[in-house]
């Protein structure tokens, strides 16, 4: 056993000890904490056994740097690398790969796999990823059953069920969960305070409860009424309180003597202008020898660029802030800046890096202090609050075992979250693992390849999405019969000797629905009433209350004369009416069923006194008098909530001595039967979910000539071959001839509009081609590309990614040998996307090279791939 220079702890003892018992293992525990033990001692059993071992990770950077570390510790003669764009020693005792290298091994039934004793699985809480989480489980399903696992994953609240999943998939498995950190956490909060000469530093937690100090920072100012609210605009613009700048909580966390830190920020050119004001502020965290050590560091990483791709990466401002001991990291940047940055961060000589959440992932980047500067993040549309799991992943960071006794993390404050808010992240332990695993084009052609139908049904059952439905299932099954025990029981309750129960019960509802949502209702009431006027001829309809006081039939019509028209206190109105009889009627909106109007006038006698006894008397005479000339009369017959609730109140049940049970058990009954239609629902969409897709696909593949029954036509051998997530555009546009007769510079710009994908929302959609030929042949792609979107809309499937020109100009100059600077020099594209999407192109040019059923677009590709690769 290597020694690591610390005590093995508890955890890493056990995990060691399951391996000795020839199990496989997943191990949970927090970022830093030494999973990577265990990892290595999986490895040397493998060794010492006469066996191999290989070892995944989901990016190549941790490719990488996992790779160095083994060389360092095994020697380089036994250590191989492979990911898409890089093969060195690939038949080596221990090799490093991406995820995916390892799944196409397995597809293509490599001869590397023989000997295969040990797969270590980093960061296999990655399976979750929508796009590339599924390559995980069809690892951990397809290995050959010799091979034993190593799964390394960060702390999910559910990493029982995700071992349980595993042993029944792998055999004996041991679930080793760890929930300490190696380095203890303390959460911070830093408020900027216009009354105060710094900002305010204070703990997130006083003995593991929400520091009260915290909610005095929020809108609602001191007091309880703060702590109850959600997120909101506390502190409105112009407020006492301010998000901390840059520049002040570096200085900060200096004279707290808390650096180094890693300064998170959810925006690459926002790392870069925290960069720039740190760098020109003359902040400097070195001293002449370190920034020496700094120089030739960077020197080497930048060995192979020229001067004048340099100058365009900004090479001279980015060196002498990273000579200061300050930096940024993130994906915009090319992987020789980014090595640089890691490898001078590791060895302590950068203080600060500012950088995106990418480099929490995996990247053995420890730091004294975690800054997180916002608890929100764009993801292109809207900004989501940070998961609970996300917010672990980035403290993570904190803390440096065997050189800190404590690591922090300081979140600032926001006009946007709420203290209440942050205390919730520190404290929260649920970020359960979920599963992303789908059938794609490519794996069921695989499977179609590989096996029987019965057979790939089964592996498919075997996923983890299947295996958490399925307990789900259990869960709605169980609810569902209770449910269906639950409505048994009332069956006796709503039985009614009397009549229908369910009748009646209908008539109730139409009643009470009539009465609550009939345009007539109380507003439209109260606004005829308020156009009344003195004189008006009107038919009053009264609703029970006013109907029983009046001595009427409820819904009956009372013609009537308005006397006066008054508004009360609270505006209410008080309307003096008279009947023909000379009965003085006084009512408000309340006492009506429906809405009034004017049928006619009358005048009235001279001088107007409504209290005297004989002017009412007039104003009867000349009510009964307007009736016989009257030429519109309004409808007198009661409305139809009247009518409704007459039939109610007739029916053989409304008599029943038991009525109010009898309803009280048709309502329950009522809500049970929703309650079981939407289990039943549920449940249906739940069982076999993974297979109704792969039979989705497989009608797609049979349709577009990929499948001929259960076998794979010579397309579909293609589409096998093809580790995409545009394979089956590719497919098609090999048999359509969309690759054959270009040039290679032509052939790159066609291929980049497969592999590239315009993140900014503004500049989706913007197309422009290096010439007509490419023009024409990237129509053809979109025309393949509306096929393959309606047949996955007619079988409702996920929609395709569709091809996207934005790098077809960049693509064309590269592979015609045109400089870096003058591809991206007045562009807003970063180097490091422009590597990272030349490595994408090499990958899908070595899958062509291969495939392709022309022999001169293999060829092509081949020499594209030696244009490119430069």
């Amino acid at each position: 056993m290597t020694d690591h220079g610390f005590t093995l702890d508890p955890f890493q003892l056990e995990a060691i000890a399951a391996l000795d018992d020839g199990r496989s293992v997943l191990v949970a525990a927090p970022t830093g904490s030494g999973k990577t033990v265990v990892a290595d001692a999986a490895v040397d059993m493998a060794i010492h056994s006469g066996g191999k071992a290989f070892y995944t990770t989901p990016i190549k950077a941790l490719s990488n740097q996992k790779y160095a570390d083994l060389c360092d510790r095994l020697g380089a003669g036994r250590v191989g690398l492979l990911t898409g764009d890089t093969s060195i020693n690939g038949e080596a005792e221990v090799v490093v790969m991406t995820t995916e290298v390892l799944r196409n091994m397995m597809y293509a039934n490599s001869s590397t796999l023989d000997d295969l004793h040990i797969v270590v699985l980093d960061e296999v809480h990655y399976l979750q990823d929508p796009y590339r989480g599924p390559v995980w489980e069809e690892i951990i399903i397809g290995l050959p059953p010799r091979v034993r696992l190593v799964c390394l994953s960060a702390t999910v609240s559910n990493s029982e069920e995700l071992g349980d999943w595993i042993e029944a998939v792998r055999g004996p498995t041991a679930t080793v969960i760890e929930h300490n950190r190696p380095v203890e956490l303390e959460n911070l909060y830093m408020v900027a305070d216009k009354r105060a000469p710094h900002a305010h530093l204070i703990p997130v937690l006083v003995d593991d409860r929400p520091n009260p100090a915290g909610y005095d920072f929020d809108s609602a100012g001191p007091g309880r009424a703060a702590r109850h609210r959600g997120g909101g605009a506390y502190g409105a613009r112009g407020g006492r309180y301010l998000p901390p700048q840059r520049l002040e909580v570096i200085e900060r966390l200096t004279s707290e003597d808390l650096l180094p830190a890693i300064y998170f920020i959810f925006s690459r050119n926002a790392c870069d202008d925290a960069l720039a004001r740190c760098r020109d502020a003359g902040l400097r965290f070195t001293d002449a020898s370190e920034a020496a050590r700094i120089r030739t560091i960077v020197e080497a990483a930048v060995e192979g660029l020229g001067d004048h791709d340099l100058e365009v990466l900004g090479y001279d401002l980015w060196l002498q802030a990273l000579q200061q001991g300050i930096a940024s990291h993130h994906a915009g940047m090319i992987p020789a800046f980014k090595e640089a940055v890691e490898r001078c961060f590791i060895e302590g000589l950068v203080k600060v890096v500012f950088a995106t959440e990418t480099l929490a992932l995996g990247v053995n980047m420890p730091a004294r202090t975690v800054v997180i500067e916002k608890l929100t993040k764009y993801n292109g549309e809207s900004h989501d609050f940070l998961t609970p799991a996300q917010f672990t992943q980035l403290t993570g960071r904190a803390g440096r075992r065997g050189i800190d006794t404590e690591g922090y993390s300081v979140v600032l404050w926001s006009p946007f979250v709420g203290f209440g808010q942050v205390a919730g992240l520190a404290t929260s332990r649920e970020y359960p693992l979920t599963s992303a695993f789908r059938a794609t084009y490519n794996m069921s052609a695989n499977l179609v390849a590989r096996m029987s139908r019965p057979e790939a049904l089964s592996v498919l059952g075997r996923s983890f999405a299947q295996f958490q439905s399925d307990r789900a299932i259990v869960g709605f099954e169980r609810r569902l019969a209770r449910s269906k025990e639950a409505r048994a029981a009332l069956d006796a309750a709503l039985r009614c000797s009397c009549g229908d129960i369910g009748e009646y019960a209908d008539l109730v509802q139409r009643v009470t629905s009539q009465r609550r949502h009939r345009p007539d209702g109380s507003a439209a009431i109260a606004r005829s009433a308020e156009l009344l006027r003195p004189g008006d001829v009107i038919v009053a309809s009264f609703g029970d209350e006013a109907a029983q006081r009046l001595e009427l039939s409820p819904g009956a019509g009372l013609r009537l004369a308005v006397v006066s028209v008054a508004a009360r206190g609270k505006g209410r109105l008080r309307v003096r009416t008279i009947d023909e009889q000379g009965r003085p009627v006084t009512l408000s909106p309340d006492d009506l069923a429906e809405p009034v109007r004017a049928i006619d006038t009358i005048e009235f006698p001279q001088p107007y006194a409504p209290r005297d006894p004989d002017f009412l008397d007039a104003v009867a005479a000349a009510l009964v008098d307007a009736r016989s000339t009257a030429t519109t009369t309004a409808p007198a017959g009661p409305s139809r909530w009247h009518r409704l609730k007459a039939r109610m109140e007739t029916h053989p049940v409304h008599r029943c001595r038991r009525r109010d049970e009898h309803l009280e058990a048709w309502g329950e009954a009522a809500s049970l039967d929703a309650t079981i239609e939407q289990l039943s629902t549920q449940l249906d969409r739940r069982s076999n979910t993974v297979a109704r897709r792969f039979d989705a696909i497989c009608d797609l593949l049979a349709g577009l000539d990929c499948l001929d029954g259960w076998a794979l036509t010579e397309r579909g051998e293609r589409l096998a071959q093809i580790y995409h997530e545009c394979d089956l555009l590719v497919t098609l546009a090999l048999d359509d001839g969309a690759f054959d007769g270009l040039t290679v510079p032509e052939l790159t710009a066609i291929v980049s509009a497969i592999v590239y994908e315009e993140r900014r929302p503004e500049r989706r959609g913007v197309a422009a081609f290096p010439n007509n030929t490419t023009r024409r042949r990237f129509n053809r792609f979109e025309r393949l590309a509306n096929v393959i979107e309606k047949a996955e809309r007619s079988r409702g499937l996920p929609l395709s990614r569709r091809p996207d020109p934005g790098f077809m100009i960049k693509a064309h100059g590269w592979a015609s040998g045109r400089d870096l600077g003058t591809l991206i020099d007045d562009d807003d594209m970063s180097g490091g996307d422009f590597v990272r999407t030349t490595k994408m192109l090499i990958d899908v040019m070595g899958q062509l090279a291969e495939v392709a059923p022309d022999l001169g677009t293999r060829r092509c590709a081949g020499d594209a791939i030696k244009a490119i690769k430069r």
